[in-house]
């Protein structure tokens, strides 16, 4: 039987190449290409019917109020659609009279414009624009001195040029129904958009629940209780966001129109909904949609007052709006990345112009909804979401792997903020040293590697030495209407509780008052004793003191020369124990035989071990306590010191 040492530096398995991608690849990426193709030759089909699923989330919530009040289905739907046609045919009278306006007034505002533009020829500009003059009539006289020498050439027999031929081009004459065709065309097809849009919206309305069970049957039939909590969850949220960010944008559009008209700039109402429409596209929306009013503005005004007020206006408000007033009504963000909000913006703004670029973070937002709500499209949520895109675990085993403590401490003392000590070990530390343990079973992780996460493990505990194991004060912040659970609050409830306070040494029975009367015996597998390490460095600070032991010193040749001086207890730390624990049954008689009287704890970190669940196998192995977490292993430390008589001795 090989011995614990010869199974410790067993090297590891030989793990076959990657293989190279395949048909399954290949079909992705044409699907991928596919659907590209339909969405932007099928565009006239698609933004209708996009622009209808999204009003439908912003009429959702009002079809509800109108139902509560007893008004019933469909006059709750025909009601709130239109409303939401006389919003958009006020909208649209609005955008119409004031472009016929301004269109009107353009002579006037050319002629200010041509003297603005005249003073200040006068001035610097007027400077600079001679010099470019000189400099394009140089340029001029070398290209016509080119241009002769080459024109005696192309002469006719007798020396003269070719005469040139008039032509005269006879346009026909125009047809009626052309004509009203060219007049009524820029009308009717927006017009019959609206139609279309309406119409969709009234039957995506009425029949909500019959599409919701569809998607529930296409999406997640397996698990019908959860897919549909997530469907009703999703929708409410995006009706909520939705409706927030219309009423956000309307506000802005408002304060924007006023604005204007306080300053004196022409035409408010038209730029207040202009701006409205813009704030849709982020970031640069609302400043894009100020260029026409500081332009309009320096057409109107002699002067540069009211150029430099309507400038003022935008590059306050939508500050104020951005990062003020939204965050306090429905958190810091959208649910997206920034990065994505910036592709999102330029692939909906190439697939379907001005309208994608509004439509771009609504609909981006609600996939990346459905895919935090729907497994089949997580990967939306991984790659458009502004969550995280490794879990803390995989983020600590990632820095550990890459032999970067101090980023792991960082990433630490982020989570200490919210958690405690002993949480943070037993939630991330130990969870990513047990998936550096498996890819080290697996062959993925070489000696080096290894030997880079011992040693990080070793330099982040001794990083925490002085943190105490302590729960902080809670913090409720506002969050995203769109926004789930964080992996923080479901695996950390704010009343969770951490050991209690630490005992003085006084107060502790006579074998528990040695500099260490812990024993954490490191297990067999590479990482115990990182484990064991963060075991004994949470006894000290309950006030216990521990000494960690490595597994080589408990084997059968060295365990006979074992000091357990002071030793009131032993525990023993496993990350990974799989299979029949015949090796930690051995373990513990040795330990018993050297220790004899001494009470034995074994923490097997991995939840839902066999020996955990199993009291028959639990009694074969000889433990006198198990445990799945240091929190645990500390709570039954601090148990076993308080119930030990006063007068009880330890281990000479």
């Amino acid at each position: 039987m090989p011995t614990d040492e010869a199974v410790a530096l067993r090297p590891p398995a030989q793990v076959p190449p990657p293989l190279v991608p395949g048909l399954r690849g290949l079909l992705t990426l044409a699907v991928g290409v596919v659907l590209v193709a339909a969405l932007y030759f099928g565009r006239e089909v698609f933004i209708p019917l996009v622009l209808a699923v999204l009003l439908s989330f912003v009429l959702g919530p009002v079809v509800n109020l109108l139902r509560r009040i007893k008004l019933g289905r469909v006059p709750s739907v025909i009601v709130a659609v239109l409303l939401a046609l006389a919003v958009i045919g006020g909208f649209g009278a609005i955008i119409g009279t004031q472009v016929a306006g301004l269109a009107g007034n353009l002579p006037q505002y050319q002629a200010t414009v041509q003297k603005k533009f005249a003073g200040l020829q006068q001035g610097w500009l007027g400077e600079a624009n001679r010099v470019v003059q000189k400099f394009s009539h140089q340029v001029h006289d070398a290209t016509q001195k080119a241009d002769a020498a080459g024109t005696s050439a192309e002469t006719g027999p007798g020396g003269d040029t070719p005469k040139a031929q008039l032509v005269r081009v006879q346009e026909p004459e125009v047809s009626p129904l052309a004509l009203a065709q060219k007049v009524l065309g820029p009308i009717f097809e927006p017009l019959t958009t609206v139609g279309i849009v309406l119409v969709v919206v009234v039957f995506l309305l009425l029949q909500r629940e019959d599409l919701r069970n569809r998607m529930i049957r296409l999406l997640g039939s397996s698990d019908l209780h959860r897919t549909t909590v997530a469907m009703d969850d999703a929708a409410s949220r995006l009706g909520t966001y939705f409706l927030a960010q219309l009423g956000m944008n309307a506000t802005f559009g408002i304060i924007v129109g006023v604005g204007l008209w306080l300053i004196g700039v022409p035409n408010p109402l038209l730029w207040g909904v202009f701006s409205a429409l813009m704030r849709f596209v982020p970031y640069i929306g609302a400043f894009i949609s100020g260029i026409f009013p500081v332009a309009l503005a320096a057409a109107v005004d002699p002067g540069w007052s009211m150029v430099i007020a309507t400038a003022a206006l935008f590059l306050v408000a939508e500050p104020l709006f951005g990062q003020v007033v939204e965050p306090l009504l429905y958190g810091h963000s959208t649910g997206l990345s920034p990065f994505a909000v910036i592709v999102s913006t330029l692939f909906w703004g190439f697939l379907w112009g001005p309208i994608g670029l509004i439509l771009a973070t609504p609909f981006t937002v609600c996939l990346v909804v459905l895919g935090r709500h729907v497994d089949s499209l997580e990967f939306l949520d991984i790659m458009l979401g502004d969550r995280p895109p490794l879990t803390p675990v995989e983020n600590f085993y990632q820095r550990m792997l890459a032999g970067d403590p101090d980023e792991a401490r960082d990433l630490g003392e982020t989570m200490l903020k919210e958690r405690s000590l002993s949480s943070y070990y037993d939630e991330v530390a130990l969870k990513g040293l047990q998936l550096a343990a498996n890819d080290y079973a697996r062959g993925v992780v070489t000696p080096a590697q290894l030997e880079n996460i011992r040693a990080s493990a070793r330099s982040l505990v001794e990083d925490f030495e002085d943190h105490e194991d302590v729960e902080p004060a809670g913090d409720d912040k506002a969050v995203n209407p769109n926004a789930t659970p964080t992996l923080a609050e479901r695996a950390h409830p704010k009343n969770e509780t951490v050991p209690g306070q630490a005992p003085s040494r006084d107060t502790l029975p006579v074998g528990w008052r040695g500099e260490a009367p812990v024993l954490c015996v490191a297990g067999r597998g590479p990482l115990d004793e990182a484990s064991s390490a963060m075991l004994a460095q949470l006894l000290r600070k309950h006030g216990l003191g521990a000494r960690v032991v490595p597994h080589v010193e408990v084997s059968r040749e060295r365990v006979r020369d074992l000091d357990v001086t002071g030793v009131a207890m032993v525990c023993v730390s496993y990350l990974d124990i799989t299979g029949n624990p015949a090796h930690l049954r051995y373990l513990l008689e040795r330990l018993r035989r050297r220790a004899p009287g001494v009470r034995v704890l074994v923490g097997l970190w991995p939840v839902g071990e066999k020996v955990l669940t199993d009291a028959a196998l639990g009694r074969q192995v000889g433990a006198d306590v198990y445990v799945s977490s240091l929190r645990e292993a500390v709570e039954a430390c601090l148990a076993a010191a308080a119930e030990a008589p006063k007068g009880l001795v330890s281990v000479a």
